[in-house]
């Protein structure tokens, strides 16, 4: 299928290693990919002129197995390439390790509920012609060793620069950089700034600013990329090495955060939590914030969805029309949960076996499967949560969530929950859900009663999850690190784990648990088995407050205010 040969006029050019298009389209992880793709479709709903750059991913991230010990099985993903994405018949060709790389792409549109799409180019090394290792270097998402990642972020940066150009999307006005992942992006840039005024270092660097922008979501130095020079010389083509020399914010090693940091002109993190912390780690750099969001049509439920049609005409095309929420009857809100949580029920019994009830107080954590996000912290006690459950009528915990194949002690995590399912039964009955993707992700943000979020402060970025389940009226329960210290009004959107004040780095888990235990025994479970209107008003006024405000369509027109207009 030819490429649309029109003349292009493209405001953003958005890069991501990893975008959530579709169920069927396994070419993300988990949070990054999945704001990535909610950003699009935001942009579509907008009208704004888009276009998406990642990788295919042929064997995607992985397809999640669990046994009955609870030990993580990973497999590459088999999906339809062909019958899900369209192809373009532009290539472009990078040299990588000094060798000639053609690179191809496939097309999907992203659909807004107005009419207007944001095309997304998903870049494809598996071209007849090139060497059997370069053909593969597409294939898997934050899979092989350095030397593979490194080359797969020449295909994502540099790749997608001239693909863009070949697809006759000539220069878009800004250059989005999400995550350091792409930021070889502006070292092309650089580079071709370099090569048409070689005595003007200085300009080069303004003008190539001018173009970009970096969002970043890590927290923490271990989560930025960083390779050894001798590999980044290895690699990378004789421009981008000049380039990289040129731009002398890398002497020791290839950061690709410090690269992108000096080669953009507005900078953010993803909560205003996270861009203080960012500005701590890079004190150098101006550094703002700009909270994420979710895209509120993507993440409510039906039941919730047609609730919102009755009361709230419009709600997909202005997401802050949620704030009318507020004047929903309580029944109604009531109601749809019920519908929701139906369905949640349903979906685990049939997946788990679990003898899940309706009727009782369900709790739902689906996150990454790893050690700071502390998904075992409930169990920290299992004799006290056991007693929760004999005093207020059953408990019931869904899980879910993959963690990385060499992350040792996120497999570890998932292996003990599941051995806690067994050792707390029948009184708490536990299920961990296995492979969680988008679909999995509205079944349990929307049909849970309490969202559980319990990351070690100040590791959390931003976190989404919460904000999903806020558009299907569920309230959080949460430590106050990233969004949550923005979402977060007590008995009124959640609740709070740990002091809502001062410095929360000293606290323990035994310090955490048992705030979280006081906290669901002393406010949350008599709130919900009264049978007045507290829980139902609990829960529009999530709506209300957190979804109206904690949307893609309010990120996203910060961007275009903040970072994208000038």
């Amino acid at each position: 299928m030819e490429h649309d040969a029109r003349p292009q006029h493209t405001l953003v050019a958005y890069f991501s290693m990893e975008i959530a298009l579709e169920n069927q389209i396994p070419t993300y992880s988990g949070g990054l990919g999945v704001l990535a793709g909610d950003t699009l479709r935001s942009a579509a709903d907008l009208g704004l002129p888009m276009v998406g750059v990642t990788l295919l991913h042929r064997k995607g991230y992985f397809f999640q197995r669990v046994d009955a010990e609870g030990h993580q099985h990973e497999e590459p993903v088999a999906w339809p390439v062909d019958d899900l994405l369209q192809p373009v018949d532009a290539t472009c060709v990078v040299e990588v390790e000094g060798r000639a790389v053609t690179i191809g792409a496939w097309r999907y549109s992203v659909a807004g509920a107005g009419g207007a799409s944001v095309p997304v180019f998903l870049l494809d090394t598996d071209i007849p012609g090139n060497d059997p290792y370069d053909r593969h270097l597409t294939d898997h998402l934050y899979g092989g060793d350095d030397r593979y990642r490194l080359c797969q972020e020449l295909i994502l940066g540099v790749g997608g620069v001239r693909l863009l150009r070949a697809l006759g999307h000539g220069r878009p006005a800004r250059f989005h950089m999400n995550e350091g992942h792409s930021s070889l992006l502006a070292l092309e840039l650089f580079a071709e700034e370099l090569e048409r005024t070689p005595s003007d270092r200085p300009g080069a660097i303004e003008r190539t600013t001018e173009s970009c922008v970096f969002t970043t979501h890590t927290p923490v130095p271990a989560g930025h990329d960083r390779f050894s020079l001798e590999l980044a010389r290895t690699v990378l083509g004789a421009a981008q090495v000049n380039a990289l020399q040129a731009l002398g914010c890398c002497d020791t090693e290839l950061n690709m955060t410090h690269v992108a940091l000096t080669l953009s002109h507005y900078v953010n993190g993803v909560s205003k939590r996270h861009g203080e912390v960012s500005h701590s780690m890079f004190p150098t750099y101006p550094i703002g914030s700009i909270t994420n969001g979710v895209h509120s049509a993507t993440w409510t439920a039906p039941a919730f969805a047609a609730l919102y049609d009755r009361y709230i005409p419009g709600w997909q095309k202005d997401s802050f029309s949620l704030r009318y929420a507020i004047k929903i009857p309580l029944e109604a809100v009531r109601q749809a949960h019920r519908e929701a949580k139906q369905r949640l029920v349903t979906a685990v019994n049939a997946l788990a076996n679990a003898g899940f009830d309706g009727d009782v107080f369900t709790v739902g954590f689906a996150r990454r499967a790893t050690a700071y996000k502390r998904p075992d912290l409930i169990f920290h006690d299992p004799e006290r949560l056991r007693g929760l459950a004999r005093q207020h009528a059953g408990l019931q915990l869904v899980f879910a969530g993959k963690a990385h194949p060499r992350d040792e002690a996120g497999k570890a995590l998932i292996q003990r929950i599941v051995q806690w399912g067994r050792d707390l039964a029948p009184e708490v009955k536990i299920a961990y859900l296995p492979n969680y993707d988008l679909a999995m992700g509205v079944l349990l943000t929307a049909g849970v009663d309490v969202w559980l979020n319990t990351p070690r402060p100040p590791h959390e970025a931003s976190g989404t999850s919460g904000m999903k389940a806020a558009h299907n009226g569920v309230p959080s329960l949460s430590v106050l690190d990233g969004w949550w210290l923005e979402g977060f009004v007590e008995g009124i959107t959640g609740w709070a784990i740990g002091p809502q004040a001062g410095s929360r780095l000293e606290r323990s888990d035994a310090e955490d648990a048992s705030d979280l235990y006081w906290t669901i025994d002393k406010l949350i479970l008599p709130l919900y088995h009264d049978p007045g209107e507290g829980w139902p008003r609990l829960m529009r006024s999530t709506i209300a407050f957190n979804a109206s405000f904690f949307n893609t369509q309010r990120m996203l027109q910060q961007y275009v205010a903040m970072a994208y207009a000038g």
